[in-house]
């Protein structure tokens, strides 16, 4: 049973989200308004800013899995989920993700300050009630707009180290904004059968493959200026390097998309950019301990 609370808890979503914020936090460090060294933030904000994300991110997966329990039994690859499958009620999943993504808030509230609470809640709000609840299964602007969720991660973080969030902050943030769209719309051509059995209406459904693939594109084509010009606004060289060779990387696989815009390779190009975020956030923390500029 511990085994399906985890799987409804989506670990690998939880393992991403904890690590842009952490990273996120300890980037700000050199942009904090007080005079202090990079990375000189108390390890017990970090330690809770990880407890409150991974809670946070684990109800919000918990109540998805509730709220897709009537779909999730029609489409093959979610058909053994804990909840189709019988393996855990729909209730006992409910009252699991309400009280984790209660938890996260008051924790937060008592441990890291009012700004990070709010980007933790907001970030709940979005993938629970704009995503799951209302986009998702009525428009096609779903994944973008509820990509917004995984932005708040990164806002948290740098909130924890900040107490506010400045502009900088809520850019770095969209990077992850920008980035959500194309990687599931190539997920999105690898189940388009699926999600068009549930009437779920993800782009390729609407629109087709080819199109969709053009979309993915564009999107990356203005993924990869606009990480770029974070540089800009204060980030330093490693971070610009890291920047353009992963947005290299998605460009010329999402352009390759667009000449084979098939399942196989939707799904080649899903896994092959999935690191980005990662990589990216992990080049801004050490950006900031190891600075400079051309």
């Amino acid at each position: 049973m511990l085994a399906d609370y985890i799987e409804v808890s989506k670990p690998r979503i939880v393992v991403v989200l904890v690590i842009l914020a952490i990273t996120s936090s300890l980037a700000a460090t050199r942009f904090d308004s007080t005079p202090t060294v990079p990375w000189d933030i108390p390890l017990y904000k970090l330690l809770f800013l990880g407890i409150c994300g991974c809670l946070a991110s684990m109800g919000s997966s918990a109540l998805n899995h509730y709220f897709d329990r009537d779909i999730d039994k029609i489409m093959s690859r979610t058909i053994n989920r804990p909840i189709p499958s019988g393996r855990l009620t729909p209730r006992s999943v409910f009252i699991f993700g309400n009280i984790l993504c209660a938890s996260s808030i008051i924790i937060s509230f008592l441990t890291l300050n009012l700004m990070a609470t709010g980007m933790i809640a907001l970030g709940i709000f979005f993938y629970v009630f704009i995503y799951t609840l209302w986009l998702k299964r009525s428009n096609a602007s779903n994944i973008v707009v509820g990509g917004f969720a995984g932005s708040a991660a990164s806002m948290a973080g740098w909130a924890t180290t900040t107490g506010s969030m400045d502009a900088l902050g809520f850019l770095i943030g969209c990077l992850v904004f920008l980035w959500t769209p194309p990687h599931f719309w190539s997920f999105a051509i690898k189940s388009r059968e699926e999600y068009e059995s549930v009437k779920v209406p993800m782009l390729p459904v609407l629109i087709g493959n080819e199109k969709t693939a053009e979309y993915i594109f564009a999107n990356t084509a203005i993924l990869l200026p606009y990480s770029l010009s974070l540089y800009f606004l204060g980030l330093g060289v490693l971070y610009f390097i890291t920047a353009t060779i992963s947005g290299s990387l998605m460009l010329a696989y999402h352009y390759k998309l667009t000449k084979y815009p098939n399942p196989d390779f939707a799904w080649k190009a899903y896994k092959i950019t999935a690191p980005y975020l990662v990589v990216i956030f992990i080049s801004l923390a050490f950006d900031s301990l190891f600075y400079y500029r051309f």
